[in-house]
């Protein structure tokens, strides 16, 4: 498995996980990822290629526990990489330049 792919399974994980939530939690979930989300904008550009955010990914994510912890500092279970990262990762992947409802357009 390449590394693209492996990273998009992760994210597509996260994404389910995250829709399976409890009720109860969704909400403050939603939130923490929807903050990542807006890092990752700031961090990429609007612009961006789903190799650079493979990159990004594969660099480490350390940072995003300080942006879940920012966004909600009163509820740790939250910051949940495995739920919110990998689903903030996965969301933000759509708006790729070269990314095609789960595989990279190759132009020829």
């Amino acid at each position: 498995m390449s590394e693209f792919e492996n990273a998009i399974y992760q994210w597509q994980q996260g994404e389910r996980r995250l829709r399976a939530a409890p009720a109860q939690r969704g909400a403050q979930l939603e939130r923490v990822t929807e903050a990542l989300v807006a890092e990752l904008r700031r961090r990429l550009g609007g612009r961006f290629s789903a190799e650079e955010l493979v990159e990004l990914y594969g660099r480490g994510t350390a940072w995003c526990l300080q942006a879940a912890m920012k966004a909600a500092p009163e509820d740790p279970w939250a910051w949940e990489a495995g739920i919110v990262v990998d689903a903030a990762f996965g969301r933000y992947l759509r708006g790729a330049s070269d990314y095609a409802g789960g595989r990279r357009e190759v132009k020829v």
